[in-house]
C-alpha cells in the first residue's frame, strides 16, 4: 500500500496554493465484479496569474489527491493579467462546456460559481464575472477556462499582430 504524507505537513516554499475541485467515486467493473476507486481534480496557482490543473486516480482518496496535485503542478501555464481582472471578455468551450468571463470593475470580486471560482482563487483573479453555459462537469469546466485564458490577448499582442502601437489602439 503507497504511503501518503499528510499535505498540512508538508512545508510550503515555493508560493504555490492549491484547491481540490472535486472528488468522484469511479467503478471499473471485471469479471469477478467491481472495483472501486477515487478521482480527484486539482487547480494550482501562484496568484500572480500562473494556473495548472490535474487529474489523480487511486483506490484512496489521499493518493489521488496527492496525484492530481503533482499532475497540476507539472502542467502549469502562465497568463497575463490586467491587474486583477481579464483585458477582455472571453466565451471559451470544452466539450459540452460553455464559459463566458468578463472582466470586472476593482471591489467587484470574484462572481463565479462552482470549478471556475477555484480557478481565479488560485490564479489571483479578484475581479471577474464569469458564468458557466451548457454542462457543469467539473474537469470540461476547468479545461475551458484555462484554454479561454491562455487565449486571452493582451494590448501589446494586438497591436504586434495589427502592425500599430498600443497608443493607437486606444485612440
Amino acid at each position: 500500500m503507497t504511503t501518503v504524507e499528510n499535505a498540512a505537513d508538508l512545508p510550503v516554499t515555493d508560493g504555490i496554493s492549491d484547491k481540490l475541485v472535486g472528488v468522484r467515486r469511479v467503478t471499473k467493473v471485471v469479471k469477478g465484479g467491481r472495483m472501486f476507486g477515487f478521482s480527484a481534480l486539482v487547480v494550482v496557482g501562484d496568484g500572480q496569474g500562473k494556473i495548472g490543473f490535474g487529474q489523480g486516480k487511486a483506490k484512496e482518496v489521499p493518493v489521488a489527491i496527492q496525484k492530481a496535485t503533482e499532475a497540476a503542478r507539472r502542467n502549469m501555464v502562465q497568463v497575463q493579467l490586467n491587474g486583477t481582472t481579464l483585458y477582455h471578455p472571453i466565451r471559451s468551450r470544452h466539450g459540452a462546456s460553455k464559459v463566458l468571463l468578463l472582466p470586472a470593475a476593482e471591489g467587484t470580486g470574484i462572481i463565479a460559481g462552482g470549478a471556475m471560482r477555484a480557478v481565479f482563487e488560485v490564479m489571483g483573479v479578484r475581479n471577474i464575472l464569469a458564468k458557466n453555459v451548457g454542462s457543469t462537469n467539473p474537469v470540461n469546466v476547468v479545461r475551458a477556462t484555462v484554454k479561454g485564458l491562455v487565449n486571452m490577448l493582451t494590448p501589446e499582442m494586438v497591436a504586434r499582430k495589427r502592425g500599430k502601437t498600443v497608443e493607437s489602439l486606444k485612440a
